[in-house]
């Protein structure tokens, strides 16, 4: 086979191929005496393989997980793919807790009236100590503002929604960083309510994750099997 006879196969250019092989994603190879590539049906499969598994791991973990093969090293590839796995979980975890926290949030207590609150009142309004709602802060989770005139933490609207839901997800036991994580999801979205419409395409892009997992976890095993 010629560089671009595998190209064709992927729509992409012989130089991509090229550069492939390069990079350690393709097995070497051979050489015909003027110098031009001379690929096989087992450079086929290895193509078929990293593009594969480009879209279900990322580009930095899908060369990884080539080079451990090319390396010999199966475990090292095998364990690539179930921390692909174990991150994925994770994800479906994360966004189980959002949902439920928004829901508990959004049929909970009416929103305080105050447009700023001193901690002392946010931890009244929680039943929490101060240093608690100062340790949420240090963990990255809260990010209050300063009064200028006296320096004091000031809590607005979103930063109580904020603390809110850390207190539901450290009621059900979850840790400080994976809270971190969520109410970072809550923030980057505008709040709960942009969050509820977005989760839908967050549970979109999990399940497309996994179903290229899966089909990548086939044309994997095809060019281990066609290895010599």
């Amino acid at each position: 086979m010629r560089p671009a006879d595998l190209a064709r196969e992927h729509g992409i250019s012989t130089q991509a191929v090229r550069n492939y092989e390069q990079d350690g994603f393709l097995p070497p190879a051979a050489r015909t005496p003027s110098g031009y590539r001379v690929y096989t049906e087992v450079h086929a499969s290895a193509l078929r393989a990293f593009l594969a598994l480009v879209p279900a791991y990322g580009h930095a973990t899908a060369g990884g997980i080539m080079h451990a093969v090319h390396g010999d090293d199966l475990g090292r590839a095998l364990t690539l793919v179930d921390r692909g796995h174990e991150q994925l979980l994770r994800d479906r975890e994360t966004l189980n807790s959002v949902r439920t926290a928004i829901g508990d949030l959004t049929s909970g207590a009416p929103e305080p009236t105050a447009t700023a609150w001193p901690i002392g009142d946010l931890a009244h309004r929680l039943g929490l100590t101060a240093a608690t709602i100062r340790a949420w802060e240090r963990a990255g989770i809260l990010t209050p503002s300063r009064d200028p005139a006296t320096g004091y933490r000031v809590f607005r609207a979103a930063d109580i929604r904020d603390a809110e839901l850390t207190h539901l997800l450290r009621r059900g036991g979850y840790p400080l960083a994976h809270i971190a994580t969520v109410v970072g999801q809550v923030r980057t979205a505008g709040g709960t309510e942009s969050l509820v419409d977005a989760m839908e395409t967050w549970q979109e892009r999990l399940n497309a994750r996994g179903v290229a997992m899966l089909t990548a976890a086939g044309v994997l095993g095809e060019y281990l099997r066609s290895r010599p």
